[in-house]
């Protein structure tokens, strides 16, 4: 996909996401953002982590070149309208596993596009089901560090996959980075659709 666009900046430091964006995009910089991670309660899952993705491209686009477009995303898992993050410890990880076990959740990704003028954000939203997990395999996973920097402790592209026997969605929104969405809203933006303030 070519931009007009220069520089192309991934707000992430999500080695998923710079995989997944440099599928569509050949040449990009990497700069994460610094911005509030604070959820609302008077916000619905979704409307917060639009809110996350917008103020992380918000975040960089202050500090980029002009001309520059930023690429934000930001990952949530929602189980029983409890918002799970990445987890604080491996305790906290055993814990959100133990939650997940045998049953299905949201997995929500919101991506925001945004240049000088124009600023689009979507969210996606899959069902994820898991597997009865079996007995020490919460801890076991935990132990792997494979969970700890992952929203809802798990990654669905490594071990994790092993509890995982059906999604409905987006396999790449799961993974971080919905690239179908994206390069709808990157088309957008190209194409001079309005834009939505946020």
């Amino acid at each position: 996909m070519i931009l007009p666009y220069h520089p192309i900046i991934l707000a992430s430091q999500s080695p998923r996401r710079r995989e997944l964006l440099g599928r569509i995009v050949p040449e990009f910089e990497v700069q994460p953002a610094d911005a509030d991670e604070s959820l609302s309660p008077d916000c619905s899952p979704e409307q917060n982590v639009e809110q996350l993705a917008r103020r992380k491209a918000r975040a960089v686009a202050q500090q980029a070149a002009s001309g520059a477009l930023v690429i934000a995303a930001d990952t949530i898992v929602v189980c029983d309208d409890e918002i799970l993050g990445k987890p604080a410890d491996q305790a906290d990880a055993v814990r959100m596993l133990q939650l997940l076990s045998g049953r299905t959740h949201q997995v929500m990704t919101a991506v925001c596009v945004k240049t000088a003028d124009t600023e689009l954000a979507e969210v996606s939203v899959t069902d994820v089901t898991f597997r009865t997990l079996h007995d020490g395999e919460a801890e076991a996973y935990a132990a792997s560090g494979e969970p700890m920097d992952k929203a809802g402790a798990y990654g669905i592209q490594g071990a994790g996959g092993l509890f995982i026997p059906r999604i409905d969605g987006d396999y790449y929104g799961v993974m971080g980075l919905p690239v179908c969405m994206l390069g709808e809203l990157l088309r957008k933006v190209c194409g001079g659709t309005d834009t939505q303030k946020g």
